[in-house]
Order: structure tokens, then C-alpha cells, then sequence
């Protein structure tokens, strides 16, 4: 399972026009599920997320995360994460899992991620999207379950 986690002062999701997830301060998290990925995978992810220290304390230190903040994240659906450029000019999306099994996992990312307490706010799974992302530092980071990077 793969993320890119941006810090967000706010974002939004909309699809077809009609907005159907929005967040204050918090985090964004484009998720998405590979071939081999299990429930262990959704854990790990969800767990490393919400305890990141990516917001800044009192003298400007990177050192609390979205738990201590009780900030609010967007959790939206990114096969292309999976998307391998190496050969060609077209991405290759062999180590994406298939739909049925990656929104089982999407969907069981995101029921995880509110048993911490935060509000969660998640994107329209197979749907074309438009996500509007106010990136705060900017801050993003790419996290691997397989821990590949």
C-alpha cells in the first residue's frame, strides 16, 4: 500500500461538480493498493499516518501529529500510485490490485482511520475526481507498507 501524505491547511474532493468531502487543517492522504497488500497493510498505514510528527510545535518544530492536533484528514483513491514508468512512455499498472480487492482495502483504510477519533472525510472510490489540496510548507511525503521507501 502506498501514500502520498501532504499537510493541508484545508482541502476538498468533488466529483461531477458536487463536493462530497472537505477538511480544515489536517491531512490528505492519495492511497494506493498494490497486488500483494492485506489487512496488515491497512494497520501499518493507518497507524504510521495518524502519529506522523509532521506539524510544527511552539518553536517551529516538526514534533506533533494529527492526533495531538485532532486535525482531520481526506483520504482519496490513487491507483496511480502504482503506475510504473520505467519502460516506455505509458505507465504500466501491473502491481495495482484490481478494483473489487483494492476498495475492499480503501474502504477498510478509511472505517480504520476513524476509530482513532478524527474526522475523516474520503473520496468517491473508480470515480473521476477533482481535489482541491492547500498544501501547508509545503509538506508531502511518500510512504511504502513494504516499507520500499
Amino acid at each position: 500500500m502506498r501514500a502520498v501524505v501532504q499537510r493541508v491547511s484545508k482541502a476538498g474532493v468533488s466529483v461531477e461538480g458536487q463536493e462530497i468531502g472537505r477538511i480544515g487543517k489536517g491531512i490528505v492522504v492519495l492511497l494506493g493498493v498494490g497486488l500483494d497488500d492485506t489487512e496488515q497493510d491497512v494497520e501499518y498505514l493507518a497507524d504510521k499516518i495518524v502519529n506522523l510528527r509532521i506539524f510544527e510545535d511552539e518553536n517551529g518544530k516538526m514534533n506533533i501529529s494529527l492526533m495531538d492536533i485532532k486535525g482531520e484528514l481526506l483520504i482519496v483513491s490513487q491507483f496511480t500510485l502504482y503506475g510504473d514508468c520505467r519502460k516506455g512512455k505509458r505507465p504500466s499498472y501491473d502491481k495495482a490490485a484490481r478494483p473489487e480487492r483494492a476498495k475492499e482495502l480503501y474502504d477498510k483504510f478509511v472505517e480504520r482511520c476513524k476509530l482513532y477519533g478524527l474526522k475523516v472525510e474520503s473520496g468517491k472510490f473508480q470515480a473521476e475526481m477533482m481535489v482541491e489540496i492547500f498544501n501547508d510548507g509545503p509538506v508531502t511525503l511518500l510512504l511504502d507498507s513494504s516499507r520500499n521507501f
